[in-house]
């Protein structure tokens, strides 16, 4: 199983971190390792200082596939939850601007909170879903997975062209405007179509 997470998928969130809004998607892998479920704490690691969130809607795939074309592409995917990317901001800034990848800054090791996911035919519109979350039981991001830049299905398509899909992967399909830092003593619950799908206490 691979975690392949979507940068920069919403325009509003491109712009708050002066990046340019992209003309195809932006991929980066976690390992399994990175995935943290069951509402499990998260410990604030010792080689960063600015971690922030960023809540993202995740697809679970159910099928091998390579090169999926568009029109089969909604096959490929069966259920729907919502996770964090945890982002070593400080460490990310520092290999942009050397030009080195980003894997220190998005890879390690429980950066990737991860929801029950729940089977898509649940879902009145599996492509019409809004979900937000709360620092502290305030709320610091919202969006709706109609504003995405690059829908479902064309970020199975682009992923599969260059990396078979196969069954168990999971897609972070990229967060909206709010990103913001985390301390240790914070909650963060995530919600999709109203309903929490998470906590997470930072420790």
């Amino acid at each position: 199983m691979k975690v392949i997470a979507i940068g920069r998928n919403y325009i509003d969130h491109a712009k708050e971190l002066n990046n340019p809004v992209p003309e195809s998607p932006v991929i980066f892998l976690k390992p399994d390792t990175a995935i943290l479920k069951d509402n499990k704490d998260f410990y604030y690691p010792e080689f960063s200082k600015d971690v922030h969130y960023e809540v993202e809607v995740v697809l679970r795939i159910c099928n091998e596939g390579k090169h999926v074309s568009k029109k089969f592409a909604n096959k490929y995917y069966d259920a729907i939850g919502l996770g964090i990317d945890f982002t070593a901001r400080d460490i990310q800034s520092a290999h942009k601007a050397k030009g080195l990848p980003w894997e220190l800054a998005k890879a390690f090791d429980h950066s990737a909170v991860i929801s029950p996911l729940i089977p898509k035919d649940q879902f009145e519109d599996p492509r019409n879903l809004s979900f937000s979350m709360k620092k502290n039981d305030e709320t610091v991001q919202e969006g709706n997975t109609q504003d995405m830049i690059f829908d479902y299905d064309s970020l199975i398509s682009f992923v599969s062209t260059y990396i078979t899909l196969r069954k168990g992967d999971l897609i972070y399909t990229g967060t909206p405007a709010g990103v913001g830092p985390i301390q240790i003593g914070d909650k963060l619950e995530g919600f999709l179509e109203g309903k929490s799908m998470f906590t997470c206490h930072i420790k």
